[in-house]
């Protein structure tokens, strides 16, 4: 069992459900184009796979060109309603005030550009407490490249090695395993029906967040 000595949140999707507030920026746009609605349902596991994946979704019939457009737009129309519903997926809270309690350094890794992570955060009040913030645009690459997650961890002084990172998309896992991390797939995430994280090789698949604690409780003990 590999001691655990700090632990790194993909955001969309594992730290936060932001779901409700990127389902109802899509829609808002797709009404303002005259088009029709599309089921939360739907929506909600595309997330995960940012807004240029979003907006093929609801514009598939349109030119990549026109896409990037509205890609654009719809960015704007989330970041003025980007915390209405958006809130920590249950369990979570409970998950962090152990990690700080027994003085284990949490941060976030997320390909979400840092303009949307970072006000987003505040508003949940989580900007403060997390150990480090690493947005899509820190960093000349973004996961799946493990740079990310190697500056993190160089951000908050532990080694990768003693590092978990809980992601729902498979680059989360491809981009913690180069990295040479501990993976975990957040099986109540985004993930899309098609995909099977069975398949990604990460350590384990948390189903619900608070089944992180007991996961995580072991390997805090072994690195105290």
């Amino acid at each position: 069992m590999t001691p655990i000595t700090s632990v790194l949140f993909d955001l969309d999707g594992t730290l936060i459900d932001t779901a409700p507030d990127i389902a109802a920026a899509l829609n808002k746009l797709l009404h303002a184009q005259d088009r029709d609605m599309l089921p939360y349902a739907s929506i909600r596991n595309t997330v995960s796979k940012g807004s240029r994946a979003l907006t093929e979704l609801g514009f598939a019939d349109l030119p990549e060109s026109h896409r990037k457009l509205l890609q654009q737009e719809l960015l704007q129309i989330y970041s003025a309603a980007i915390c209405v519903d958006s809130k920590p997926f249950p369990g979570i809270i409970d998950v962090l005030n152990e990690l700080e309690q027994k003085k284990i350094p949490w941060g976030v890794v997320t390909n979400k550009p840092g303009w949307l992570t970072e006000p987003l955060l505040k508003q949940l009040q989580l900007w403060q407490r997390a150990a480090c913030v690493v947005s899509g645009d820190t960093l000349p690459n973004r996961k799946p490249h493990p740079e990310p997650l190697l500056h993190a961890c160089k951000l908050i002084g532990r080694a990768a090695t003693e590092s978990v990172y809980i992601g729902d998309d498979l680059r989360d896992i491809q981009a913690g395993h180069a990295a040479g991390m501990t993976t975990l797939v957040a099986g109540y995430g985004y993930i899309e029906n098609h995909e099977n994280p069975e398949q990604w090789g990460a350590e384990a698949i948390i189903n619900h967040a608070s089944e992180l604690q007991p996961w995580l409780q072991p390997r805090i003990a072994l690195s105290a």
